[in-house]
């Protein structure tokens, strides 16, 4: 199963981290993996894009694990680019899991 775990700092999302596999379907065609890939470096290669900043990205060697963590130094106009972006990141990966709920499960703290 793939855990998504949101990190909030008052409302913002901060950070977040994915860890796991869903074990949805043999390696190379799971449909929710590729999913929750897709979903989630979109959203930080539009943090380095359309931010204009470089986050804090941590990945595992073999797969299965994403750290990302947005710097202190943001502009407000860059924060509110990633607040959009993230919360995006975010419906994205809840519409994934109201379908998959058996290989994702998000927890927001």
């Amino acid at each position: 199963m793939i855990t998504v775990t949101i990190n909030r700092a008052d409302e913002d999302i901060h950070s977040f981290e994915l860890s796991g596999h869903a074990e949805s379907g043999p390696y190379g065609y799971d449909l929710v993996c590729a999913a929750v890939s897709a979903v989630s470096f979109g959203a930080v290669n539009g943090l380095f894009v359309l931010g204009e900043f470089e986050p804090e990205v941590e990945q595992g060697g073999d797969g299965g694990y994403l750290r990302v963590v947005l710097p202190d130094h943001l502009s407000e106009e860059q924060l509110d680019k990633a607040s959009l972006l993230l919360e995006g990141m975010l419906v994205s990966l809840q519409t994934i899991e109201q379908d998959y709920g058996k290989h994702i499960r998000i927890i927001e703290q």
